[in-house]
């Protein structure tokens, strides 16, 4: 693909009149840089986020204490348990990521779903013996905390 810049540089500055380019390439230059610092301050923006924050550890946590969990549910509950909790941070950041207030909370929505079945599993993990009690306790903790500010979060859209 060739840039703007590349173009202009073969064509002739009196065919396009040099004024208006120069003009041009200062609004595409100033623009670029808008969309930059845009796109800089949505990437930070969600990491700003308490709730996305204590979402993000439980994630950690559980991809952490999975990995202890027998070979052989790979597929299974790792798999599940996974995707579940990872689920809650990224709906996080993708409904911040969209363009209002409805669309975010619809997000965050599916992030206390995935929240529920993040519980779910955890507390099935415990019943077949993959989690010990303190795994499951530290667990259930970190959940009940999210849980908390996911909530708190929905209310306030």
């Amino acid at each position: 693909m060739v840039s703007i810049p590349e173009i202009l540089a073969i064509i002739p500055g009196e065919l396009l009149g040099a004024k208006r380019v120069t003009s041009h390439m200062s609004q595409v230059t100033c623009h670029k840089s808008n969309v930059k610092k845009n796109m800089e301050e949505k990437e930070i923006g969600y990491k700003k986020l308490i709730v996305w924050q204590e979402s993000n550890e439980l994630a950690y946590q559980v991809y952490l204490k999975t990995k202890q969990f027998p070979k052989e549910e790979i597929y299974g509950i790792i798999s599940q348990l996974r995707r579940a909790a990872l689920s809650i941070p990224t709906n996080l950041v993708e409904g911040t990521g969209r363009q209002g207030k409805r669309e975010l909370k619809q997000f965050v929505n599916i992030a206390l779903g995935s929240l529920a079945e993040t519980e779910y599993l955890i507390d099935f993990s415990l019943k077949l013996g993959y989690l010990n009690r303190d795994s499951h306790e530290e667990l259930k903790k970190l959940r009940k905390k999210v849980g908390s500010l996911l909530w708190g979060f929905y209310k306030s859209l």
